[in-house]
């Protein structure tokens, strides 16, 4: 039994942290909503009053969190994660960040006694709470071994992908793809309904062919009822899209149809839809084609 403090008990937080706690592991979770520890704690796992208390006796110290400065502001200071956990605790940062300021921070862990490994994930909420994720980890080869036992209790796929910050390049990359497909996966099926194709079935055949991929198998259900729920919210996916653009600028990487689909993403964000899932890309689709639904989105 490892004793792992979650920090972040969001879309994917809890239900990560609620697989811990089936996988035998005592969790103690920390949320600024309190509704979301009870949903923990009503599943096996602990809660924690703040920070202090969530990592001071912590074997491993989890962060799921929306962007950087959010981890920032949870590891320094103290009052931090840094400050607090034990010497020779790791800190696994499952949050989508910069990579260089992974590396900033996975500097500063180590300055602070701390083993660090930066391991975001992949696979939306379905995935977290079925523990299907893949998670893609940087750091130490010795450190990412020390704790692959947690990290297969939240994910099916894990892979040790190079030093500190190239977990999070990969799931730049990762998010490249994602919001690449779903904008195809939106085009297609708004090109179907105009040509009063039987949809169910064109998706049916669509996903067993060449073109096949996870966003029809997960989301063009949903996608064709309006239903958009988030499992991964327009402003995550608004944040990720910045994050691919500024890194692949600052390593002179031409990505042409990734900065259209980023545009994309922010011109989702700016009508309003920054709460929706990012499968309502198909929205913007509609509207520039003129075919809009009267009725508003299910969110």
């Amino acid at each position: 039994m490892t004793n792992v403090a979650v920090i972040g008990l969001g879309i994917m937080g809890l239900p990560m942290a609620i697989n811990l706690v089936k996988a035998g592991h005592n969790v103690i979770g920390f949320n600024r909503s309190p509704a979301r520890i009870d949903q923990l704690v009503a599943a096996g796992g602990r809660g924690a009053a703040n920070i202090i208390e969530a990592v001071r006796e912590a074997d491993v110290v989890i962060t799921m969190l929306p962007d950087s400065p959010d981890v920032e502001d949870v590891v320094g200071g103290p009052d931090g994660v840094f400050a607090n956990t034990p010497a020779d605790a790791t800190w696994i940062d499952t949050s989508t960040i910069r990579p260089d300021v992974t590396v900033r921070l996975a500097n500063a862990a180590r300055e602070a006694g701390l083993k660090a490994v930066d391991a975001p994930v992949s696979g939306g909420e379905a995935g977290a709470i079925e523990g299907t994720l893949s998670i893609m980890v940087g750091g130490d080869a010795a450190d990412v071994e020390a704790v692959r036992g947690v990290l297969d209790s939240m994910g099916s796929t894990v892979v040790h992908v190079g030093p500190a910050g190239s977990g999070q390049t990969v799931k730049a990359a990762n998010q490249l793809i994602v919001a690449g497909t779903i904008q195809l996966v939106s085009e297609a099926l708004v090109f179907l309904e105009a040509h009063s194709v039987d949809t169910q079935a064109a998706v049916t055949v669509l996903a067993g062919g060449l073109a096949g991929n996870r966003i029809l198998d997960r989301k063009a259900a949903s996608m064709l009822e309006r239903r958009f729920e988030p499992g991964f919210r327009v402003d995550l996916h608004h944040k990720d899209l910045g994050i691919v653009t500024a890194a692949a600028r600052a390593a002179g990487v031409a990505i042409p149809l990734g900065a259209v689909v980023a545009q994309l993403m922010g011109a989702l964000r700016a009508e309003g839809h920054g709460s929706l899932d990012h499968s309502a890309l198909l929205l913007l689709v509609e509207q520039m084609s003129g075919r809009s639904h009267v009725d508003p989105p299910t969110i």
